[in-house]
Formats: C-alpha cells, structure tokens, sequence
C-alpha cells in the first residue's frame, strides 16, 4: 500500500510539473534595423495639415510649429534622458511598430502597424494612422518599407467626428483611434484599437468598413476616450468607464481557420464603479467574424508577479498562441541607478520582465484563466554567433554571448516556422530609450530560434 502511495505521489508531482509554466532557452537567429528616424510623406490628397507632425507633443499640449523646435525626453527630470531626437517632424514617423503578421504568399515580408502617433489622443491629431509591409534583410542587418498604407473613412463609416472631417479624402490620426493589433484576412485587415476600444474592419486600401463597439458580459465596455464620454458639468459626477487609458485591445489573435478574433487587452480592468483593478489579470473577448458579433464568450489571461501589461498576441496553432508579458523598465539592469544617482548616467527603472509565453486557449480552468505552458526570457537571449548588431549601453561584464531586448514596449510578436519567430519593439519615437541611455530607440526585428517553446504543451 505505501508503494502504491508513494507511486501516486510521484505521479502526480510529474503531471503537475508537465503542466506547469517552464522557461525554455531562446537563441538570436537574426538582427536587423530600422532606424529611429524614418519618415514617410503623406498622401498627395491629404491636408497640408499633415506635412508636419508631433506639433501637439509637447508640453501642455500646445502648438509649436516649428520643425525640431522641442528637444525630445524619456520623461520629465530627474528621471528623463534626452533621446537625441527633436520634432515636429518634416513628414511621418514611420515608427511605432504595435502588431505584426506574416505577409501570406511573400516570405520575408511583414505587414506591421503603425500606432497613434506619440501616445495619446490629444497629441496626435496630426499623426495619420498607417500600417506598412516591412521586408527585414538579416544578412545585411537592415529593414525595407516596401509598402505603406494609410487609414481614410471616404465612405462615412466612423460614427463620430474625425479630425480630418471637412477633408474629402478624410485620412485617420491618432485624435481617432489608437491602433494596436492587426490581422489581415482575405478582403481586408481587421484592427484593434485601445480609445474605444473598438474593432475596426478595413478593405485592402485602408478604408474603413465597420467600427464595432465593445461588448463584454453583454454589457457595452469603453474607455475614457471612447468618443461618447465628456467632461461631467460637476466635478462630483462620475464618468463611468471599466477600460484603463491605454489599456484597450494591445494584442488580437486571428484563429488559424480565420473564423475567429481573441482581442486581448493590455492591462486590468477597473471593478465596475471602482479606481481599483478587478484582479491581476487581462480580458480575452471572442469576437466571430462570419457572423460580425461578439460571442459573449471571454476568457482570463493571469499577469505574472512584476508584469503591467501585454505586447502582442498571435496563434501558432489552432489552440496555442505567443502573448508577450511585458513590464514598463527600459534599459539594461547593469546599468540601474545606484542611490543617489540619477540619469542620463543610468537608467532610473531598467528592464526586467520581458516574456513571451505560450498560453492554451483550449484548456481554461473553472474561473477562466488559460493556461500558461511556458516563456522564453527576451533578458537572456543567448548570442553564441555573435550576430547581434548592437548591445547598446550595458556593463562591460556582461557577456557578448547574451544578447537583451530592453525596450519600455515590445509588442511584436509571430511565428515564422516550427522552430523560429519574430519579435519588435515599438520605439515611441521620440520618448523612449531603452537600448542606449541618450539615444532614441530604433526599430529593431530579431529573429529567435525557439524550438522547444513552439513546441511545448
């Protein structure tokens, strides 16, 4: 009988262990760069308004028209560092990369959004929404924007007012939505939007098709930038929104059979009538695209202790998907700012928590929660080819065999084959630093093999 027991122990111990979240190791396959400072023109029909951007950037809010007139910062002193770049800019920002897909039939090629501009809806009416196909040459170590596509409602499909109402060609900016994830399907792109947040269908020019509003529990669920919401004529009245400011939907997963829509939001929910989170945890919606309905169907994806929010979200397989768990540090830890000691000569809250994981959406336990199978470390890559472009400013006695990716936001995520995917920042030119302590950051693909990872269940 105590064999028997004994026997029953091990093996539960065993499957609990199966079930539980590894670490697995992940390796540089591939490094190349798009730098910080890559700008588009507009479009020929877009207002003039549009030949320069970031005049809403800085300060206040208020107007400067002058091109590179406003010195850019990571944050306000003591612990902002200047990142070296100016604005307004001459054109658009090409940066800012929130969603990424394989381009289908073109190997190498990545369609890659563009988010609202500088961060949030009231600096960015003159930052035109886009999203580019992106070629990444890793031989050379170099990116081609071989496409850009800019975002318009020609037909009137936007239910409230755009920034650029009056134009006719009335091209999108981040004072309309914030886009964050993207899925292309066969007649357009579906687009997750953190204002709303919302849903946004587009044809395969850009123009929008459907906005939907969000439904969770049956219940409308909004933001305090959802176009209906204002200031209350009291300042004793409440304004009732459950979704936090930049907390919309940061990653959207697209079911391998295209059928299917997880829309992921990045940080916690608000308990209804409360400033307080309803748990350490992110709502995943499902939303079914023949049908143009949400289900009513939701799950939980669990926060780690150390993590804020999520970066990206894309299936490798019918039940599996890539969730990156992010916190809000930039730079490297061997380079934390000792007591006392402030920036630009260290950095004041380095990175730490920067994962990916595989998650099982097909298991769920009682309350919801998908299962988390296993992570990779994006803080401990190892280099052994030394195929790194740049390590940035780190301590001289870390390794060259370990390569990081330090960034405040990295919310590019995808499968590329069973052993290898592709990962991004985005660079929130020209207000962050993560790689080197006073220089923005560029756009930077890496390539990671990853076997065990993608193969983990």
């Amino acid at each position: 009988m105590r064999t028997l027991l004994l026997a029953a122990v091990a093996s539960l111990a065993l499957t609990a262990h199966a079930q539980a979240d590894q670490q697995f190791p992940a390796t540089l396959a591939g490094h190349a760069i798009l730098p910080a400072f890559t700008m588009v023109l507009p479009p020929a029909d877009a207002p003039r308004d549009a030949l320069v951007s970031g005049r809403f950037a800085g300060p206040g809010n208020l107007r400067v028209d002058r091109p590179g007139a406003t010195p850019g910062t990571t944050g306000p002193a003591p612990a902002g560092r200047p990142t070296g770049i100016s604005f307004p800019f001459i054109g658009q920002p090409v940066q800012g990369f929130s969603g990424i897909k394989p381009v289908a039939g073109e190997p190498g090629a990545y369609w890659v959004l563009t988010d609202n501009g500088f961060g949030n809806r009231r600096n960015s009416p003159d930052a035109l929404l886009m999203f580019h196909k992106v070629r990444p040459d890793f031989a050379a170590g170099t990116v081609t924007v071989e496409q850009t596509i800019f975002l318009s409602d020609p037909n009137r499909q936007i239910p409230f007012r755009i920034a650029y109402e009056g134009s006719d060609s009335r091209y999108l900016t981040g004072a309309d939505f914030d886009p964050e994830s993207i899925q292309p399907v066969a007649d357009g792109f579906w687009i997750g939007d953190e204002f709303g947040p919302y849903l946004i269908n587009i044809d395969l020019q850009g123009r929008v098709r459907r906005v939907v509003e969000t439904r969770l529990d049956g219940q409308p669920l909004i933001g305090p930038d959802h176009h209906s919401l204002q200031v209350a004529a009291t300042p004793t009245a409440a304004t009732g929104f459950r979704v936090r400011r930049s907390g919309g939907y940061e990653g959207m997963a697209l079911s391998p059979d295209g059928t299917t829509l997880w829309a992921l939001l990045e940080q916690p929910l608000f308990t209804a009538g409360s400033d307080q989170a309803e748990g350490a945890f992110l709502r995943m919606i499902e939303f079914n695209i023949p049908r143009g309905e949400w289900t009513g169907r939701s799950l939980r994806y669990r926060l780690e202790p150390g993590a804020t929010a999520i970066g990206d979200f894309n299936f490798i397989d019918g039940n599996r998907a890539l969730i990156i768990e992010r916190d809000n540090g930039e730079g490297h830890p061997s380079l934390a700012c000792a007591a006392g000691q402030n920036p630009p000569g260290c950095f004041s809250g380095p990175a730490r928590h920067k994962r990916i994981y595989v998650v099982d959406l097909s298991t769920p336990d009682a309350d919801g929660f998908v299962r988390k199978v296993g992570h990779i470390d994006l803080m401990a890559i190892a280099d052994p080819q030394n195929l790194a472009r740049t390590h940035g400013d780190r301590a001289a006695s870390v390794p060259r065999t370990t390569f990081t990716f330090p960034f405040f936001t990295i919310e590019d995520v995808a499968m590329i084959d069973a052993d290898h995917i592709i990962v991004a920042n985005d660079n929130n030119l020209p207000f962050s630093a993560g790689r080197h302590l006073t220089r923005a950051d560029d756009n930077e693909f890496i390539i990671l093999r990853v076997p065990e990872l993608l193969r983990a269940r």
